[in-house]
């Protein structure tokens, strides 16, 4: 792990503010409107309104309010800017990240997760989780990891059963925007032939694209369909905690996409929490679990200890279950990173 240049560190903000630009002005490039916001539960989402034929209006979901929101906001009433502008900048600096020595997505990858981004998934709640989602914080934090840790063939999206806020005429289709790939991916058949399938594959290759939801009790392993994404999900426990609290945040390849991916501090106890769940024959995989805590932790606590304390609030009022599983990660992380879990320790005291 080593810190990114601050050069490069200010071209993925400018990558990000792009991104969220382009992603509005896809839907709304043509329309004349305004914007406008409602406060839903305490937090306040940007939508454009514009008027329909026979004096009704249509309201298009542009995100939560944020900054780059307001700076897309005040960009776009000035201007809209040309579409192969956008796409030639997008790329410029995608390039300029990439010799800048940014923590890119491999290619292949990287495609799968922009046709499940150009269908919506993530405009309608999806979350990018997992390994690519960790190499992706890099970016966010400013440091880049080292590649071992980023070995993965599995793109995890995580959906939430029911959204916050209703976005209208909004639906994606994950089977659909799969095979328009012509990658050749197909649905993984169950253990229960009875069940839908929640994973996709292609046939002699390691990629694959696993879809998840948070599962209310234990014994809640029966998949569940996701009307919005046309796909069932397989549920797990305390996925919910991991998704409570989304960032959004831009992949890094020849071009770059907008995901969303959890909060780095959750990211980290949660990967605490699971690596001593996971089976005899899944050690490899808890070990990955703890090194990238590890590295996280070690990142938030000198840039943002803040974030750490909240996210240990959280987990801690989610109940003993929960917390006890926290508590044997603890362990197995202080065996393998001991530096590490003293840090932490002290942080949480």
């Amino acid at each position: 792990m080593e810190r990114m240049p601050l050069v490069t560190q200010t071209l993925y903000a400018e990558l990000m503010e792009q991104l969220i630009a382009s992603e509005a002005h896809r839907s709304i490039r043509n329309l004349a409107g305004c914007f406008t916001y409602k406060n839903i539960k305490g937090k306040d989402y940007c939508y454009f309104q514009s008027a329909e034929p026979g004096g009704s209006t249509r309201q298009i979901y542009i995100g939560p309010r944020n900054q780059p929101i307001e700076g897309f906001i005040e960009k776009f009433e000035s201007d809209r800017p040309n579409v192969k502008t956008e796409i030639d900048n997008l790329n410029r600096l995608c390039s300029q990240l990439r010799v800048g020595g940014a923590n890119t997505t491999e290619s292949e990858t990287a495609r799968v997760i922009k046709a499940l981004a150009d269908s919506q998934v993530f405009k309608l709640g999806g979350v990018l989780i997992g390994t690519h989602a960790f190499l992706i914080m890099g970016n966010i934090l400013g440091v880049k990891w080292e590649r071992p840790s980023l070995r993965t063939q599995d793109i995890d999206i995580a959906g939430p059963l029911h959204m916050e806020i209703a976005i209208p005429d909004l639906i994606a289709d994950v089977p659909k925007a799969l095979e328009s790939l012509q990658m050749g991916f197909l649905p993984i058949p169950p253990l229960n032939h009875k069940h839908a399938s929640t994973s996709y594959h292609i046939r002699g290759k390691e990629l694959r694209v696993d879809i998840l939801t948070p599962a209310k009790r234990s014994d809640d392993t029966k998949p569940v369909f996701i009307q919005r994404l046309k796909t069932a999900a397989q549920p797990l426990m305390y996925l919910d905690y991991l998704i409570a609290s989304l960032v959004q945040a831009a992949i890094v390849n020849g071009g770059g996409t907008l995901v969303n991916i959890p909060d780095p501090a959750r990211f980290a106890l949660h990967k605490i929490a699971i690596s001593g769940e996971r089976p005899v024959s899944s050690g490899m995989k808890s070990t990955k679990d703890l090194f990238q805590a590890s590295q996280l932790i070690k990142v938030l606590i000198e840039d943002r200890p803040g974030d750490l304390t909240l996210a240990l609030e959280d987990l801690r009022s989610r109940g003993k279950g929960f917390e006890k599983r926290f508590e044997n990660g603890l362990k197995l992380l202080r065996s393998s990173y001991p530096d590490t879990y003293e840090a932490l320790i002290s942080q949480s005291s």
